[in-house]
């Protein structure tokens, strides 16, 4: 089965740029608004490559949309013909929906693979908080980011709040990210698809151990994540990718690793 057979849907198209990596475009036009729909449709895909032990080892994230990323949510609206509800109700329904929304918008930190987020033109509201769910973004130049929810008289509830102080901090990635780069649309992409291509030359075991960890360091203190570190390692050390990677580089060739997990077979 070909990595990316029957993963496209109605607003996302998912290819095999290079193997072991895929690329998965958000394509509702006009301006990649997003229903209910679209982002049940977008946290399913992920969730699906780990269910399946797709041989997934880096995921570009991308909008085939000249113009723009995405403009953020368009069904805000309140549902005047559902049947009413009293408060205590309606708040417990509202509160199971966004835990749904918040799930589906943080599917890439679920992943034992990295997502790369490739992104141009608008970035707004709910872009935020998709693009703070993937462990790398790269911008194109005049990319312009906007936390929009304030202005229709919310806080921002999927992600953005909580990820953008811990992927913010940091005064080596922030002089990064001043770095001019002449990138349009295009060499975002070739560029994310790159890094892509090398996280995919690496040991899947190593790939999805360093993001587990730096996953946790993320959310724990130091001694709290060296404790977990060690107890990550003592498993994963034993793996025979590392015999393979001094091999191959003994050989002066390219290593081969098996996948994570077998795959599910098809019913």
């Amino acid at each position: 089965m070909a990595l990316a057979e029957g993963l496209s849907s109605k607003w996302i198209s998912v290819s095999e740029p290079s193997p072991h990596v895929l690329h998965a475009e958000l394509s509702r036009k006009p301006v990649n608004a997003f229903s209910v729909e679209f982002w049940t449709e977008y946290g399913a895909l992920f969730d699906r490559l780990v269910a399946e032990g797709r041989d997934v080892r880096a995921l570009v994230l991308s909008s085939a949309l000249p113009k723009l990323f995405t403009a953020g949510i368009d069904d805000l609206a309140k549902d005047d013909a559902a049947e009413p509800m009293d408060a205590a109700r309606t708040s417990l329904a509202t509160y199971r929906h966004l835990l749904e929304f918040q799930h589906a918008i943080g599917a890439p930190d679920r992943c034992p693979f990295p997502v790369i987020a490739a992104v141009h033109g608008l970035v707004v509201g709910l872009g935020i908080d998709i693009i703070s769910a993937c462990d790398v973004r790269y911008g194109a130049d005049g990319t312009q980011f906007t936390i929009k929810e304030v202005d229709v008289g919310l806080a921002a509830d999927i992600g953005t709040l909580s990820y953008l102080p811990k992927i913010t901090g940091n005064h080596s990635l922030m002089q990064n990210l001043h770095t001019p780069r002449a990138w349009g649309r295009t060499e975002v992409i070739a560029a994310a698809l790159k890094l892509a291509d090398l996280i995919a030359s690496k040991s899947p075991i190593a790939v999805s151990g360093t993001k587990r960890i730096l996953t946790h360091a993320r959310d724990h203190s130091v001694s709290e994540n060296l404790e977990y570190t060690a107890v990550w390692n003592a498993a994963a050390l034993h793996t025979e990718d590392i015999t393979s990677s001094m091999r191959a580089a003994k050989a002066r060739v390219a290593p081969t690793f098996d996948p994570l997990r077998k795959p599910t077979p098809k019913l």
